[in-house]
């Protein structure tokens, strides 16, 4: 790359956060900001760059604020007891939809896709239409109930599983499609592709997801999927880049299940192959990949998951992959992997690294670091890592010995010393630090980073956590939001200002080389208490006026859902330069949802779920 542009790196963001591949990022549009996957991508990326209404001022001002809500979606029964909808799945975009079915059949809309936890699919529509048939935003283009869910003990209070992960939208193939997985209450786990047009189930499937079809084809064996209701799919699904491939991620609920990675051939429909996160028949956790943000898939098609934790003791045992970052081929060969030095104290703990999805941060200048590609993640203890994608550091066979020296940590750490370490290590964002207090209410981030590119070409990730008073306790203080820079040495073809008369022309020519690329921390709020937060996102203007949103969850991770008194979540915007909050949603705004959704952006509008879907913007 000769020269460092911010706005080549702006229409690569476009063409990833709208799920486009970069070769036909035209085809589309350049308007698009169709959202498909958790966070906008296969990558994650969590950037949508083409929002000119929702700028700082016009946030901060009185003008914004509530546009509408859909009607409420569907309860279920269950035992004689009815249970409210709950939006776990963040709702997915797309930009023009040609409606097959019902009332509004042959007509296109712009269309906001949701999935509740009572195993229905929505379609609703996300702006008036006029002529001679108007459609009200908010209208309901189609729903569909995908399964018969059951009432989970260990999940919020109760709340009844039917879907909690992400769907993922496929707008190639004819007709467009979306996958989603569902619990049955009879049937067990499936996996669904619906026609978006109409909602109706495509030939083939649903394919069953259960031990006697996993057995066979597990690469990490010989090992359990345990009966449904303790298989958690909270993370998000995700795509090969040729949509061939479809991935489903699996953790276990209350800790009584091992992980598990799935993929489905999309075009027979069938079971392809799987991974579990350790060869284990016995109802314990034993790396779960139970993420929201789900697993990331890089455009060459590589998958890149994090796990949970692991039985205290299991140490560097054949096969047994907890906290560890894993990269896998499209059909889950084992390639590459990372463990964090002080795993074993985090198994002791349970402070999940899986708890915080990757992201695959756009390829930065090879001119400017030896690591231009690079992977980064977050965990319960409140760190944040990166890790050099093309020399992933671990085995292939087990983890590294136990450790309690930083300084064997093998991802990109910053060059000095870090406090808690006195010595170098992985960079704490959200403390205080410890290896003892991280699970539960004591976690302090569950969160996917978010990446922005700025005007001066500098890398962001936005991270959302809980910093807590001290250790032990889970009374939050701020900071909740940090801003993070990707540090690499400047590109001398980057444009540089040399004052006249001076020598910084032969300082810059004699600077030197360049080295691997790590974290710092470039600004952090000091007015947040985010309780739970789920991932942030930004919205921007190319690279100006940049909005970051986080919607809280608003109550710790150990309180219920199905209380009557339950809080409700909170939508924060948040400016991404200076940090300060700009606006959040009143106590009443927002109904109850589910935990670690994030907001959709689209044309000045940001859509959220909660047991609807509930819109703000300039009024």
């Amino acid at each position: 790359m000769a020269k460092r542009l911010p706005y080549r790196l702006v229409a690569l963001a476009c063409a990833i956060f709208c799920g486009i591949p970069a070769g036909q990022a035209q085809t589309r549009g350049a308007a698009s900001v169709d959202k498909l996957m958790f966070h906008g991508s296969r990558e994650r990326l969590g950037w949508n760059p083409l929002e000119t209404e929702l700028t700082p001022p016009t946030v901060v001002s009185a003008a914004f604020g509530p546009l509408w809500n859909s009607p409420a979606f569907h309860a279920v029964s269950i035992g004689g007891k009815t249970y409210a909808p709950h939006i776990y799945a963040s709702p997915l975009y797309a930009d023009d939809v040609a409606i097959s079915l019902g009332p509004h059949a042959g007509s296109s809309f712009r269309v906001i896709f949701a999935a509740s936890s009572n195993g229905y699919v929505y379609a609703v529509n996300a702006f008036a239409t006029a002529g001679a048939n108007p459609v009200p935003a908010g209208a309901m283009l189609w729903s569909r109930s995908l399964c018969a869910p059951r009432v989970n003990p260990y999940l919020d209070g109760g709340v009844p599983i039917g879907i909690l992960g992400t769907p993922a939208i496929d707008l190639d193939p004819t007709p467009p499609r979306l996958y989603v997985a569902c619990d049955d209450a009879a049937a067990g786990w499936q996996a669904f592709a619906l026609d978006i047009a109409s909602g109706n189930i495509l030939p083939g499937w649903p394919v069953a997801i259960n031990d006697a079809a996993l057995a066979p084809i597990n690469r990490n064996g010989p090992a359990r999927f345990q009966e449904a209701v303790h298989m958690s799919q909270r993370g998000a699904l995700n795509l090969s880049p040729d949509g061939a491939v479809l991935y489903i991620p699996f953790g276990g609920y209350d800790d009584q299940a091992a992980g598990w990675m799935v993929a489905i051939d999309t075009g027979i429909p069938r079971l392809a192959a799987a991974f579990s996160g350790a060869p284990s028949n016995v109802m314990t956790a034993n790396a779960g990949m139970w993420a929201a943000g789900g697993p990331a898939v890089d455009p060459g098609g590589l998958i890149y998951a994090t796990t949970g934790n692991s039985p205290d003791g299991s140490g560097n045992a054949h096969g047994v992959w907890g906290h560890s970052l894993l990269v896998w081929d499209r059909m889950l060969r084992l390639l590459g992997t990372y463990t964090p030095f002080d795993y074993c104290q985090w198994d002791t703990n349970d402070i999940d690294l899986g708890g915080d999805s990757p992201l695959l941060v756009p390829e930065l200048d090879p001119a400017t670091t030896t690591t231009p590609r690079i992977v980064a993640f977050g965990s319960k203890q409140g760190s944040v890592y990166l890790v050099d994608r093309d020399r992933l550091p671990g085995r292939l066979d087990h983890r590294p010995p136990c450790s309690t020296d930083s300084t064997s940590d093998r991802s990109l750490v910053p060059p000095g010393p870090e406090p808690q370490f006195n010595a170098r290590g992985p960079l704490q964002v959200f403390g205080p630090y410890s290896e003892i207090y991280g699970s539960i209410d004591l976690a302090k981030m569950r969160s996917s980073p978010a990446y922005f590119q700025g005007a001066d070409g500098a890398n962001y990730l936005f991270v959302a956590g809980s910093t807590k008073a001290v250790a032990g306790r889970p009374d939050v203080i701020p900071p909740s939001l940090a801003r993070l820079k990707i540090v690499t040495r400047p590109s001398l073809a980057s444009p540089v200002f040399v004052p006249p008369g001076s020598r910084s022309a032969r300082a810059i020519l004699s600077s030197p080389p360049a080295t691997a690329a790590y974290l710092s921390i470039d600004g952090a709020d000091n007015r947040l208490r985010f309780l739970n937060p789920g991932s942030p996102v930004v919205s921007s203007n190319g690279p100006r006026d940049a909005v970051v949103w986080v919607l809280d969850a608003n109550l710790f991770r150990s309180q219920f859902l199905v209380d009557a008194k339950a809080a409700h979540p909170v939508l924060y915007a948040i400016h991404a330069m200076t940090l300060t909050p700009l606006w959040h949603s009143t106590p009443g705004q927002l109904n109850v949802g589910g935990k670690y959704s994030t907001p959709a952006i689209a044309h000045g509008v940001v859509f959220v779920g909660t047991d609807r879907i509930q819109a703000f913007g300039l009024r």
